[in-house]
């Protein structure tokens, strides 16, 4: 695989880790180098002489410094090396200490066993046995299910009392909550936790933000609100709803599902999928990155959730301007988006033309009106929109026009970089949509894709 320069430092974990990683991009800080089709690796000369290692296959890097950054600087700095001197990594056999770590990886990839099996006959339970495991079974079904109904009816309780706060709250007026502290969201948020709604409690403390953020906060908070009561309002009716929109109602209040129920059980699609375009924000240490798919066959979208805590890495590097081949599950929904990568079929490599997308800003909003109609609770969609037209506003938003004329605002600060890149002419443009504005993410210039979700 070749990455360029920026995608490299795309895996960067900050900003300084990215400017240490560009400096050591260079031959003179590596004793030994090399390549095989399945690996990077090198020894770089820092305190100490560090065994930098790169799995081609997923982008997975280890080295034996001592730094809980992932990627390290050291890493960082064999990836930029490989992009702007690929000869000063000749083709060569692999060191032991590189083998050595692949295997481990490839064995744990495929979850084999520890050796040694107990025979099929020496497992099978005895008659009496049977029948223990037949009536504690029974006995741990009717607990779960005794459960599951009294957390139901603590979440009836906590919805009742949502309602009755949201109707006070109309009733008084959106004037009465501009000078509220923030214990007035946080209070209703908490009994929300506590009658186990904890996707409630989130957007509950979402609306704290609100009040003054944008000259139009007034609508954007009735909007809200009117969200929260559908969803209350659906989830005492869920029995009626069909079974995709079930699973909305009750993954939006907190009931959610393992990574490895949606592997197990959820719809599964094969295609070779275009990483075009990443965001990564960070809320008390938690770092949340959202990275958008698109299939390059069947034209589907997918959007990839990880967390990670401080400067941990990501199980999945993904990297913006990449495809690869792979079997995305999706999650239930009546309008499918986000997805686990379940398996991948061989490394990612650069793409060079625009995925499947909107010809038309109107194609585009058509789409989405109808995924919205499906799951009324979408927060954001990805948007690829081909030969749109960036418009700096002065005073006014910044625009993206399509070549019929019709136009939406662009979200985020200036975007200088986007309107260089097109030269005032008309470009592809995949965006983050949430409603309201676009927010870049990427371009396609040059035959290279550029990454703007840092504008």
């Amino acid at each position: 695989m070749t990455l360029t320069v920026e995608q490299a430092l795309a895996l960067a974990p900050d900003t300084s880790s990215a400017a240490a990683g560009r400096k050591l991009g260079s031959p003179k800080n590596w004793r030994t180098l090399g390549r095989s089709a399945e690996a990077l690796w090198g020894e770089c000369q820092g305190s100490a002489l560090y065994q930098v290692r790169v799995d081609l296959g997923d982008l997975a890097t280890k080295c034996s410094c001592p730094s809980r950054k992932f990627p390290c600087k050291h890493a960082l700095g064999l990836l930029v090396l490989a992009a702007t001197d690929p000869g000063a990594l000749p083709g060569a056999e692999p060191p032991e200490w590189l083998s050595d770590w692949l295997q481990r990886r490839a064995a744990s990839a495929k979850g084999e066993p520890a050796s040694g099996r107990t025979s099929e006959r020496a497992s099978e339970p005895t008659g009496e046995q049977a029948t223990e495991t037949a009536e504690d079974g029974a006995k741990r079904a009717k607990a779960e299910a005794k459960k599951a109904d009294q957390r139901v009816k603590r979440v009836l309780a906590g919805i009742d009392a949502l309602d009755r706060w949201l109707e006070d709250l109309v009733r008084n007026g959106l004037a009465s909550v501009e000078t509220q502290p923030a214990s007035f969201w946080e209070g209703q948020a908490k009994r929300l936790v506590d009658a186990q709604a904890p996707g409630l409690a989130g957007r509950v403390r979402r609306l704290a933000a609100m009040p003054h953020a944008t000259p139009d906060w007034t609508a954007r908070l009735l909007d809200e609100l009117g969200q929260l009561a559908l969803l209350t309002h659906a989830f005492r009716r869920v029995d009626q709803l069909d079974p995709a929109l079930q699973e909305d109602v009750r993954g939006l209040i907190g009931w959610s599902l393992s990574q490895e129920e949606v592997a197990e059980r959820a719809e599964a699609v094969r295609d070779e999928w275009a990483v075009v375009g990443q965001r990564i924000t960070t809320e008390e240490r938690l770092r949340t990155q959202r990275s958008w798919l698109v299939g390059l066959s069947t034209a589907r979208t997918a959007l990839v959730l990880q967390f990670a805590h401080g400067a941990a890495q990501f199980k999945e590097t993904l990297i913006p301007g990449t495809r690869f081949a792979a079997d995305l599950a999706y999650w239930p929904s009546a309008s499918p988006q986000r997805a686990l990568i379940r398996e991948r079929h061989g490394a990612a490599t650069p793409f060079v033309a625009t995925p499947p997308g909107a010809d038309t800003l109107a194609a585009f909003l058509d789409s989405a009106a109808q995924a919205t109609a499906r799951q009324p609770w979408l927060e954001r969609g990805i948007a690829i929109l081909r030969a749109v037209v960036p418009i700096c506003g002065g005073a006014d938003p910044w625009l993206a026009r399509d070549e019929t004329g019709a136009a939406l605002p662009l979200a985020g600060g200036d975007h200088w970089r986007l309107l260089a890149l097109s030269g005032g002419q008309p470009l592809d443009l995949a965006a983050e949509w949430d409603g309201t504005a676009l927010l870049p993410l990427g371009t396609l210039a040059e035959g290279e894709w550029r990454v703007l979700s840092d504008e």
